[in-house]
């Protein structure tokens, strides 16, 4: 008996179009949609630049060698560090390894456990981010490139380099406020009893090159629109909403001995690094108008800085010891792209010393 689902004589019947004419009616509607949000995204102030993306930091990761100059951290010591001076000054190129956002412990932590590593590292301290625990969002920031370094595909490394490709032409592949779930996130919802919504993250306003050397925007650095947006939600973002009512005490017991905790783990990686041969300058960078008055309130210099240095024993350099390091952030927490430059090579000298050349 003949099986019917043996019978492949079926065949699906092509309907009698134009294919050839809809073929081109869609490629030249998609062109047209290219090029309409590409003209909006660069009325828009957006330019072509490099999203700096996992893939980009485990692209510079790779390339640490056993006597690197390593930069890590946060976001100021990506704007406020100029590449060039430091080479300059320091007769090498820095690796830049700091992540906007993030506690920047992981990343030590990964260098301090490199038995090849024994170079050196200049890293970014903001407090208040540095004694983040594992479930808060700058924490798991800092393992967002790392992830990437360890585990990334030949298909992921493939797709970073076109889009690298892609980035440097078109501005409306701008990650950090056009993607669809940017977007969607600025969509309004208010506050609910025990249900809070995080702070917005500050929209773009910097350009980065292939070496993730990066410059503040002239118009977040000139008062306006931008500059306004940015600063003013620097202070949503360090004053984080209170845990729910329900949260268990436990949880929050927990949290707190994974913060008292990263004074020793700090101090640990330090003494690796040293045991090595490397060395290590912890750095406090400018901040500048209300949202230096709430980290000072909050995380003042005689609490977790004081201890993290008498801790760890490393040399330090905190910006207003020094006259000629105190500068103006125009959105209050970063250097424009003129003054990194001035303040690169004024802090020269004092790595210079720190590091004993």
């Amino acid at each position: 008996m003949h099986s019917s689902t043996s019978n492949f004589d079926f065949q699906r019947p092509i309907p009698a179009l134009p294919w050839r004419s809809l073929l081109l009616t869609t490629l030249l509607l998609t062109a047209l949609g290219t090029l309409g949000w590409e003209i909006w995204a660069r009325a828009h102030g957006y330019v072509p630049s490099l999203n700096d993306t996992p893939d980009l930091w485990a692209d510079w990761r790779e390339k640490v060698r056993p006597d690197s100059i390593v930069i890590i951290g946060d976001s100021r010591a990506i704007f406020d560090m100029d590449l060039n001076e430091l080479e300059k000054g320091l007769g090498q190129r820095p690796i830049q390894l700091a992540m906007p956002g993030s506690c920047a412990y992981p990343v030590l932590e990964n260098l301090a456990n490199d038995p090849t590593f024994h170079g050196t590292i200049l890293c970014s301290i903001v407090p208040g981010m540095w004694m983040a625990p594992p479930p808060a969002p700058p924490y798991l920031n800092g393992l967002k490139g790392l992830n990437r370094y360890h585990k990334r595909t030949l298909s992921q490394r493939a797709g970073h380099h076109i889009g690298m490709f892609l980035e440097k032409r078109l501005a409306f592949l701008n990650e950090e406020d056009l993607t669809l779930s940017q977007l969607l996130l600025r969509i309004s919802v208010p506050n609910r009893a025990n249900s809070y919504l995080p702070p917005a993250l500050p929209p773009y306003f910097s350009t980065m090159d292939a070496d993730r050397r990066t410059w503040m925007a002239d118009a977040c650095a000139q008062p306006g629109p931008l500059q306004d947006r940015v600063k003013f939600g620097w202070l949503p973002l360090f004053t984080p909403p209170p845990f729910p009512d329900y949260t268990p005490k436990e949880v929050l017991e927990g949290m707190a001995r994974m913060v008292e905790a990263r004074f020793g783990q700090t101090a640990d990686a330090v003494k690796k690094i040293h045991e090595r041969g490397g060395k290590i300058v912890f750095i406090r960078f400018p901040n500048s108008g209300e949202l230096q008055k709430l980290e000072d309130l909050g995380t003042p210099r005689a609490g977790i800085w004081t201890r993290l240095m008498q801790e760890t024993g490393a040399p330090n350099i905190y910006y207003s010891d020094h006259p000629e390091l105190i500068f103006d952030c125009p959105e209050w927490s970063h250097l424009s792209a003129p003054d990194s430059v001035e303040f690169t090579k004024r802090l020269v000298p004092y790595l210079q010393q720190a590091l004993g050349k």
